[in-house]
């Protein structure tokens, strides 16, 4: 046997910024700039989300006129590409072949550039055809929503669903930068906003007490969605995120721990057979209520901790039910299927991450069924009171 250690350093670089695409704003030309040979120029292809184009009609057409202004720098190999965003846009493998097909087409190469513009979803695809494409494109990520500019956009995953399943094809590979383009998220709805505010709430309760602190002193304003609150939780967010992925010694998933997952075993089962009309950030927040009050019944967590969470969700904007939890087939409940898909997707042993306090984790190797049920049916019955409290109308 010949057998070698293989170094590998990767940098991972988040830029935060306001008007990416202004002509004086110089943060994505500094960053394509600083790999680029003396006096070099580098091609790139843009990306862009259908539904980002649509709600930012002049969006093109600024970033035409930024690459003309930078043309010592960056070469725009045509106008930007739209293509359909959204988390639909995950099971549709044509999109994947029309990106290898424009990557094919405009002969980008390895030293070239994939700028991928868009939500969450689009990133995952955008990525994965960016990654697959000459074993690997430098790509430049640059998420347009509260949920991917503070969690996914600015980790290291990419990928597509298929057999159903979400995320079952994809790849690891860490992009070449992220630019945090803040002015996106005056464009977002409300209901698509508050999506990335679950996620902070998440992180915070996995690693960092003191934003946990500042969630909590901010809810009310976090609920209003008002702008600086709001960005400063999307920037501390994506610090939490980067920083685990850079020390946590696991970046991809070797192991059979994702901590950063916290809630999701549920959440990925709910998104997938409410047909994704429930929105992850919807599904985290149900995800979480479940994990939570599942801590309480085993004795993990105190009763007045997980309620002040679960208020600090719901001050945000959240609820913490969905019909869905009420599906069943043959008599089981269909969101427990959700454990088994979650240790499939990683492999090895089940591994579910667990909070015992604010800003601590615990990983588990096995779920007490009963303790998930008694969990989901205080939830119900929560949600029924709540309802029943309503004016009539």
């Amino acid at each position: 046997m010949i057998q070698r250690s293989i170094p590998i350093q990767f940098q991972h670089r988040i830029a935060f910024t306001h008007g990416a695409f202004d002509a004086k704003n110089h943060s994505l030309r500094d960053i394509v700039a600083d790999a680029c040979a003396l006096d070099g120029t580098s091609k790139v292809l843009v990306l862009l989300d259908s539904g980002v184009a649509e709600t930012n009609p002049d969006l093109a057409e600024r970033i035409s006129r930024y690459f003309t202004a930078h043309a010592d720098t960056l070469t725009l190999v045509a106008d930007p590409i739209i293509l359909p965003g959204g988390e639909s846009c995950k099971n549709n493998w044509s999109l994947v072949e029309k990106i290898w097909q424009a990557i094919e087409f405009f002969k980008i190469c390895r030293h070239s550039y994939v700028i991928a513009i868009g939500g969450g979803a689009f990133l995952d695809l955008a990525g994965f055809g960016a990654a697959t494409a000459h074993r690997g494109i430098r790509l430049i990520r640059m998420p347009t929503t509260t949920l991917s500019q503070g969690d996914g956009g600015v980790g290291v995953k990419n990928g597509v669903n298929y057999f159903g399943k979400k995320n079952w094809v994809g790849t690891f590979s860490v992009p070449f930068a992220i630019v945090n383009d803040l002015e996106f998220l005056a464009s977002l709805p409300p209901r698509a906003c508050r999506d990335g505010i679950i996620e902070a709430i998440k992180v915070s309760l996995i690693r960092d007490r003191n934003f946990y602190d500042y969630l909590l002193a901010n809810g009310a304003a976090l609920g209003r969605l008002e702008t600086r609150p709001l960005e400063m939780t999307i920037r501390r967010s994506a610090e939490n995120h980067v920083e685990h992925i850079a020390t946590s010694g696991d970046p991809f998933e070797y192991g059979s721990a994702r901590p950063l997952d916290f809630g999701h075993w549920a959440a990925h089962k709910l998104e997938q057979i409410s047909h994704f009309q429930v929105s992850h950030g919807e599904a985290v927040a149900v995800g979480m209520a479940v994990d939570l009050l599942y801590s309480v019944h085993i004795g993990l967590l105190d009763r007045a901790t997980a309620e002040e969470i679960l208020g600090l969700i719901e001050t945000v904007g959240f609820s913490l039910w969905s019909s869905e939890l009420d599906r069943e087939e043959r008599g089981r409940p269909v969101i427990l299927a959700g454990l088994e898909e979650f240790r499939e997707h990683l492999g090895g042993r089940l591994t579910i991450t667990l909070i015992p306090a604010i800003g601590e984790k615990l990983e588990v190797h096995e779920m007490d069924e009963s303790a998930i049920l008694a969990a989901i049916h205080e939830l119900r019955e929560r949600a029924a009171k709540a309802s029943s409290l309503l004016p009539n109308r």
